[in-house]
């Protein structure tokens, strides 16, 4: 009995299904009277599915700075200060020479100053306790850690380092 109920009600009320106001997926009804329109729903695309959000910022310069003592002692190791992520050049060499300066430098000089980027710096390995004469750090910068080390090993050797 109840069934036939249901059903008789159904058939004299029909319903219909309206998906947002005659718009297709993924958009929402705007307008009023007389001039209606679609809009893309917020963080959806046409079909419907999630869009990944888009960057609206800027990348923030970096700067890194390595500075070495040019007045090493011998057998000892030169005095070197490094910086990361700084947010200007003058502050980057800053950090750094007051970091050779703490490792003992009597003349901590700039070697490189950088930005947006990875940096290596490779030591000739000493022989026999002293580092022979002419050879010195290789510092090299790159977009990847690795490549930068490559290019500080590679430089290194060729200026005569076994190590």
């Amino acid at each position: 009995m109840k069934k036939r109920l249901i059903t008789a009600l159904a058939l004299l009320f029909p319903f219909s299904v309206m998906a947002e106001g005659n718009c297709p997926p993924g958009m929402y009804p705007i307008g009023g009277h007389g001039a209606q329109g679609c809009a893309p729903i917020p963080g959806q695309g046409a079909s419907g599915a999630p869009v990944a959000p888009k960057p609206s910022g800027k990348w923030e310069t970096r700067w890194g700075a390595l500075v070495e003592d040019q007045a090493p002692r011998p057998n000892v190791p030169v005095a070197t200060g490094a910086s990361v992520s700084q947010k200007s050049k003058r502050a980057a060499v800053q950090l750094a020479t007051e970091q050779c300066r703490k490792e003992g430098g009597i003349r901590c000089e700039l070697r490189m100053a950088y930005h947006n980027q990875c940096v290596a710096l490779a030591d000739p390995v000493p022989v026999g306790g002293r580092i022979p004469a002419g050879l010195t750090s290789s510092i090299a910068g790159g977009a990847t850690i690795d490549k930068a080390k490559e290019v500080a090993l590679s430089e290194c050797r060729a200026g005569g380092a076994g190590q």
